[in-house]
């Protein structure tokens, strides 16, 4: 079989010694591989040092992944360097010895314990389960094994959690059918399968109870967590990924070498923990930018108008009306949904707005690109619009020629080409979770609204002659205030999102952000910002440390959406000044460059702050809160009580 170009071009790399020094292009290429081609593409990268991968591009994010569980794990460790890497991560993927994951989560001079990983992945299988049934058995034995276990689990993932950062991973159970097959009375089978399944579904309550709002606590480059504590476990259901189909073991590997799980099976789980990393470091793509003609209908709009496109009746319509609710389903929950169509803009508007069976509507729609440019050239422009980078783009086109074009020149998008078969649509698009997120909160389901009403705000900076004029007009007001129990979920996620405002780009999770808002000495504040056009929602946050007559801006973040409107400069003013009151000498803040946050790197200089000498790859600022900033006169500042702790006497040090 003849490789592809983006294989050859990989192995041409690897015979010459040349994948670490050129890294940098590892993940476009991987981005165009089928599955078949991954996987050899995996071997490749699996003897590659990616140490020195790490030496050559220190501005790649890096993660660190350990894998533990009851087999042999080697297969998913080489498919997992292979899926961080197309996802753009300098991967490390560490592997402990063979069936030792009580003692590794368990025992604290573990080596779990002593050099912990990002994400932890505690890989269970059935044998964890069936070694310990008695031969032979009933569905009441496994039911009681399954209950100690269950136990077990509960209790290494309370205490590893406790005793190290980062997110640990656990999975579901599969039950494999020749375990099942041995209990001859269909009964007993069905008890069997009962009992599995209730402890699969306490396995997943496990990740609910002590997961909820995932992150991981480090940034561009490094990894950067700070700290124990519940809330950072997550249970994957499995389950789902033997439908593709995909064998759950080979008898020969299980027997004979420990390997309990297949090498399909684990590649297919590597596939699920490459987009979990993703999504616990914010990295979730934010559009969805979809074709029309052939891909959210059938036909061609332009040759047999609104009423002749096959949207709803008939088998092919069927198939479209079922992508067009999974796209609805995704932009429900967050997803930024764009057309890029070539087309004439009035007749798609109004097959957007009249066709009676389609189930997307034109408000459904962030951004209708519809003309007869270039489709990179109108996801360029999309992206321009939106303030987002390309990366933030999913696109989907059933054209093969478009897809082309839009790999070769804006590699940085995802692309999916879809089969000409509309009933493979569905499948194609949600092969791959681009979309995952660690938790959807209310400000998700209002995004595209959000959106909506910048586009207004755009037409009125036209309008209005100038940024002056516009600022005036706008009618902006901001509120600042300490964090709420509600809020903290929207928090969280801005520290995993926000990348181009982001001072020291720490990512929290929701629990983090919880134990910093309840400190006696920390702060967590919202900024929430609205004008004439509507409210914008929760758009920004700054945390707070006292430390004797200092107060530490740790980080200060604020959402692409609002930017240029002074609101930064408000939050600024309102923290000086309350700081002085409260008796704080001096505000120092940080800044940690990263690959985005250029944009923000005079900000406390340009308001007053003087850097200090220079600590590592961070600059660090002080204000003596001599002259302090002022509100711009164009906004409202709503500034509640409480927003910084008293100082306390203490001799400073600089």
């Amino acid at each position: 079989m003849t490789a592809t170009p983006a294989l050859e071009t990989l192995r041409a790399l690897h015979r010459d010694g040349g994948l670490a020094r050129h890294f940098d292009q590892v993940a476009p290429l991987l981005s165009v591989l089928d599955r078949a081609d991954l996987a050899r593409a995996a071997r490749l990268l699996a003897g590659t040092d990616l140490g020195r991968a790490r030496a050559h591009h220190p501005a790649l994010p890096s993660v660190t992944v350990a894998l533990t569980g009851a087999g042999t794990l080697e297969a998913l460790r080489t498919a997992l360097v292979a899926e961080l890497s197309r996802h753009g991560f300098l991967p490390e993927v560490r592997l402990t010895d063979f069936g030792s994951y009580v003692r590794e989560l368990g025992d604290p001079a573990s080596s779990l314990h002593r050099a912990p990983a990002d994400v932890t992945v505690c890989v269970l299988d059935h044998t964890t389960v069936f070694d310990e049934v008695p031969v032979p058995f009933t569905a009441r034995d496994v039911a009681a094994v399954l209950d100690r276990k269950l136990a077990l689990w509960r209790d290494l993932a309370t205490g590893f959690t406790a005793r190290t950062p980062g997110t640990l991973v656990l999975n579901t159970l599969p039950l494999p059918r020749l375990q099942q097959a041995q209990l001859l009375d269909l009964s007993a089978r069905g008890r069997l399968g009962a009992a599995w399944r209730r402890a699969n579904a306490e396995l997943l309550e496990l990740g609910l109870g002590l997961g909820l709002g995932l992150g991981l606590g480090f940034g561009e480059g490094e990894g950067e967590g700070e700290g124990g504590g519940a809330g950072r476990v997550l249970t994957v259901d499995v389950d789902p990924l033997l439908g593709d189909p995909v064998d759950l073991a080979d008898p020969r590997f299980d027997t004979y070498a420990g390997a309990h799980l297949s090498d399909a099976f684990l590649a297919s789980y590597a596939r699920e923990l490459g987009h979990l990393v993703r999504a616990l470091t914010g990295r979730a793509k934010k559009v969805l930018a979809v074709d029309l003609d052939d891909t959210l209908w059938g036909g061609v709009l332009g040759d047999d108008g609104v009423a002749g496109i096959e949207v709803a009746h008939g088998r092919r319509g069927e198939a479209f009306h079922r992508f067009q609710g999974v796209v609805k389903q995704l932009q429900a929950q967050g997803v930024l949904l764009a057309a890029v169509t070539k087309n004439d803009r009035d007749t798609v508007v109004a097959a957007l707005r009249d066709h009676p069976d389609l189930r997307v509507r034109e408000d459904d729609f962030v951004r209708i690109l519809a003309g007869w440019q270039p489709k990179p050239e109108s996801l360029r422009a999309l992206s321009t619009g939106l303030n987002l980078g390309g990366d933030s783009v999913v696109f989907a086109d059933d054209s093969l020629r478009e897809c082309a074009a839009v790999s070769a020149e804006l590699p940085e998008t995802t692309v999916i080409p879809l089969d000409g078969d509309p009933a493979l649509h569905v499948t194609r698009l949600l092969a791959d979770g681009w979309f995952t997120v660690t938790e959807v909160t209310s400000e998700d389901r209002v995004r595209t609204r959000r959106y909506r009403e910048e586009s207004a705000r755009t037409e009125f900076l036209s309008a209005a002659g100038g940024a002056a004029g516009f600022l005036a007009g706008l009618g902006v007001t901001v509120r600042l205030a300490p964090v709420t129990p509600a809020e903290i979920p929207r928090v969280a996620q801005l520290t995993l999102r926000t990348n181009q405002f982001n001072l020291t780009t720490r990512r929290l999770s929701a629990e983090e952000v919880r134990v910093r808002a309840a400190g006696a000495r920390t702060r967590v504040l919202v900024l929430e910002s609205g004008d004439r056009f509507g409210g914008n929602g929760i758009v920004g946050a700054v945390f707070l440390r006292a430390e004797g007559r200092v107060l530490h801006v740790e980080n200060m973040l604020l959402s692409c959406r609002v930017f240029a409107r002074g609101i930064e400069q408000a939050c600024l003013a309102a923290l000086l000044d309350r700081a002085r009151g409260a008796g704080f000498a001096e505000v120092r803040g940080r800044f940690r460059p990263t690959a985005k946050n250029a944009k923000v790197a005079d900000l406390y200089p340009h308001y007053g702050f003087t850097a200090l000498p220079h600590e590592g790859e961070e600059t660090a600022f002080t204000h003596r809160l001599e002259t302090l900033v002022e509100v711009p006169g164009h906004l409202v500042l709503d500034a509640a009580d409480g927003l910084v702790p008293a100082a306390v006497a203490a001799t400073l040090t600089t």
